[in-house]
């Protein structure tokens, strides 16, 4: 949800990371037209703030220019989506791998274990009336939960400029009736287990069989069968 900002002087930052989080849980939907006056309305702010966030995201490739008609959320390209399900796909088996590997050989942080584990349980109490930013956010909590008990940082920081693109992928997603269901008590539930036991092949196996799915499903979406 986008709120008023509380008067600070760090208000283009605030309002950057609030449309930020917009764009990428769905709240601003790809494609749909920014009307900055509205935008500073909602944020409680004036223009200016909002108008140096927006140059901000457009820079990012996340908005931008509707040929004099001002700004629009960027729609998604099917290509590009494909190609960061890719990359998910090779990053999320990484770091279930490492993440097992840490379990296996009694390395792993343990608070970084039990967030882990919260965030499964946290999720798995979600149903078809839950909004789609909140699954949204949750799934991305569940990975970066992973990442973080992989034990490389560089995973977390080398993914943090694509989560923004990659959670537009996931509303899409998790658009589809059911599938939040599954995410959470069948692949997500793999995936931890996997992990928790240790097992690294299988855990790297999980994740990747998660990713590819989820690129499937959007596939499908972009490209919906003749009836």
């Amino acid at each position: 949800m986008i709120q008023a900002l509380p008067a600070t002087q760090n208000l283009i930052d605030q309002a950057y990371r609030q449309l930020l989080e917009a764009i990428a849980d769905g709240t601003l939907a790809p494609g749909q037209r920014i009307r900055q006056a509205e935008l500073a309305g909602r944020l409680g702010v004036s223009r200016q703030p909002v108008s140096h966030a927006l140059h901000l995201l457009k820079r990012q490739g996340l908005v931008e220019e509707t040929g004099g008609k001002g700004l629009r959320v960027v729609p998604l390209d099917p290509v590009r989506v494909m190609q960061l399900y890719q990359v998910r796909e090779a990053i999320d088996g990484l770091a279930a791998r490492l993440a097992a590997g840490q379990v296996a050989a009694r390395t792993a942080n343990p608070a970084e274990t039990a967030e882990l584990c919260h965030q499964l349980e946290a999720g798995a109490a979600f149903d078809a009336a839950t909004p789609i930013p909140i699954l949204v956010r949750a799934d991305t909590g569940f990975h970066r939960a992973l990442y973080c008990l992989s034990g490389n940082p560089a995973i977390e920081e080398m993914t943090a400029p694509l989560w923004p693109h990659l959670m537009r992928s996931m509303a899409a997603v998790l658009r589809e009736p059911h599938y939040a269901a599954r995410v959470w008590h069948q692949e997500h539930a793999a995936i931890l287990r996997h992990v928790l036991a240790g097992d690294p092949d299988r855990a790297e196996t999980a994740a990747r069989e998660h990713a590819a799915r989820a690129a499937h499903l959007t596939a499908e979406q972009f490209h919906p069968k003749a009836a």
